[in-house]
């Protein structure tokens, strides 16, 4: 039988923030340490295997790592990180050797999803979908409150082409939606409209709403390419809910709710998720107790 006081150590890697927690089973933060990623490849080893280890309690059974960019479902390998020179790199091996624990490896996307349904009284059953919206796009998808890895890397989200031309991706082409409709992407808008530079999307939303033009401009212009992403998930997957989250997130769907819907065929079930930049590192914390073994010898996950 399980004791009822274990934890895990959940690991949210974000592009610009690392977030390291201890979680218990009802998916409470207890302890944190939140502090500026390393993204060069000895650093982020080094900052990882510190934090883990500077958390590391006896009632932790186990750790969760959430990774941007693509992670094969399936293996838990590390194909790339987006910002982040980590590719490949063994980190479940390593925070295991280091903290003697288990440790899973997920999209950050997938974690953010699972706690954002674990958090819901009666959530959705079948398919759900989620966009995080955050220094780029992450996506993830739930079948029944598994995670749905297709071949081992779906949830690609960010990289949906949603206009022939635009910004360069890291992906290599051009047009993807982290272009247009990211944290790094509103940023840019921002600038170049001459706004200042400390300018929020929650300052944009209030001006929009008191009739300012240029606000409503900028946020249709950041808006609209997600809203194309998103139509087209729905017609392709056709989920029971479409979850927008990440720093942006609640931001984002204020947003999209502005823009009107342009087919009768498809309904948007469009909700923003509940934990803002929490969700990362709770489902981390999640994900690491649900590979845990059983009292029947299986693994829950």
């Amino acid at each position: 039988m399980r004791r009822a006081a274990e934890t895990a150590l959940g690991v949210d890697v974000g592009g610009t923030r690392i977030r390291v927690a201890r979680i218990d089973r009802a998916g409470r933060i207890l302890e944190r340490i939140v502090e500026p990623v390393r993204a060069d490849r000895a650093g982020f080893q080094e900052q990882l295997a510190r934090l883990t280890g500077e958390l590391r309690a006896p009632s932790d059974t186990a750790v969760g790592i959430g990774i941007p960019g693509r992670v094969d479902g399936h293996s838990g390998t590390i194909l790339s990180a987006g910002y982040l020179d980590i590719a490949g790199l063994d980190l479940a091996g390593l925070i295991a050797e280091r903290t003697g624990l288990p440790c899973r490896i997920e999209n950050d996307a997938t974690m953010a999803l699972i706690a954002e349904m674990r958090a819901r009284v009666s959530g959705p059953s079948g398919l759900v979908a989620m966009f995080t919206i955050g220094t780029g796009i992450g996506g993830a998808m739930l079948q029944d409150g598994r995670p749905w890895y297709g071949g081992g890397l779906s949830g690609q989200f960010g990289h949906i082409v949603v206009a022939d031309d635009g910004p360069p991706c890291n992906c290599g082409r051009t047009g993807c939606v982290e272009t247009f409709s990211s944290g790094t992407a509103l940023g840019r808008l921002i600038a170049q409209d001459g706004l200042p530079e400390t300018t929020r999307a929650g300052d944009l939303l209030a001006r929009a709403k008191g009739g300012d033009s240029q606000a409503a401009d900028l946020l249709e212009r950041w808006a609209r390419p997600l809203f194309r992403a998103i139509e087209t998930i729905v017609s392709v997957t056709d989920p029971n809910l479409v979850l927008i989250g990440g720093g942006l997130g609640a931001e984002m769907t204020r947003a999209l709710a502005r823009l009107p819907s342009r087919s009768r065929w498809f309904s948007l079930p469009i909700e923003a998720a509940v934990l803002g930049d929490d969700a990362g590192v709770v489902g981390a914390g999640i994900c690491g107790l649900d590979t845990l073994p059983n009292s029947e010898g299986g693994a829950t996950a």
